[in-house]
């Protein structure tokens, strides 16, 4: 019997479809063929370096597709692999969808009432945060001025309760490890350097259009924003 290897440790992903890839690669190329024990959850979280708790979830997701079964203490291969393919990235971008459209509910109106109420000082802060973007800028350095972006034209909607309330879907976004997972993949660099390079021109239209009082401007912009944006990651990333 072949030895076998160790697993990859998980960086940057979305952790329980991450390993539930991971294994599924060594069950379809028969380097845990059928009828094989598993390595221990223990065993499997230290080489992945995650918790037991998401090899656990990940191995309950191969066990309801078929592909894993469980046998007292223990987890093995099914004898009989059925045909399936796992939708890893599908799953992530589903939910990165999701996250767009409720930030569409929330952000349009939002942003809106900050091009009638927002003061001429907010106005001009939030034309110097857009002048600050670059289309070579790197990623992290990019989040970090989206965020405040976004935040300086919603607390200039001059609507607390509100303002409170898209910050949580912006946590949401900015802390999904599906959306980190689609950003930070190597395999992604390219898609990312342009999602970042047009997003600074669209965040500086949606400044001009505040700067001008300009509501319907900044609408328009706010979701031409949106949308390419969410194109970009659905379409383009992988």
């Amino acid at each position: 019997m072949t030895e076998q290897r160790a697993f990859e440790p998980i960086v940057r992903s979305t952790v329980t479809s991450r390993i539930s890839e991971e294994l599924s690669k060594r069950l379809t190329s028969g380097e845990l063929p059928p009828g094989s024990a598993l390595p221990s959850e223990r065993i499997l979280a230290d080489q992945f370096r995650v918790g037991r708790t998401s090899v656990r979830e990940a191995i309950s997701g191969l066990v309801s597709l078929g592909l894993i079964e469980r046998r007292g203490n223990g987890s093995f291969v099914t004898e009989h692999l059925p045909q399936v393919s796992i939708p890893v990235s599908d799953e992530r971008k589903d939910f990165v969808s999701l996250l767009f459209e409720t930030r569409r509910v929330l952000e349009l109106p939002i942003f809106e009432l900050a091009a009638f109420r927002a003061t001429d000082a907010e106005r001009a802060d939030i034309v110097a945060v857009g002048r600050k973007f670059s289309d070579e800028m790197p990623l992290v350095e990019f989040r970090e001025l989206d965020r405040l972006f976004h935040n300086s034209v919603a607390a200039a909607c001059g609507n607390r309760l509100l303002f409170e309330l898209y910050g949580k879907v912006l946590d949401a976004l900015f802390q999904s490890e599906a959306f980190n997972s689609l950003l930070f993949d190597r395999a992604n660099e390219e898609g990312v350097a342009r999602i970042i390079a047009r997003s600074g021109r669209e965040h500086r239209a949606i400044a001009n259009s505040l700067l001008a009082g300009d509501p319907v401007g900044v609408l328009e912009a706010s979701e031409a924003h949106l949308e390419s944006v969410e194109r970009q990651i659905v379409d383009d990333l992988v």
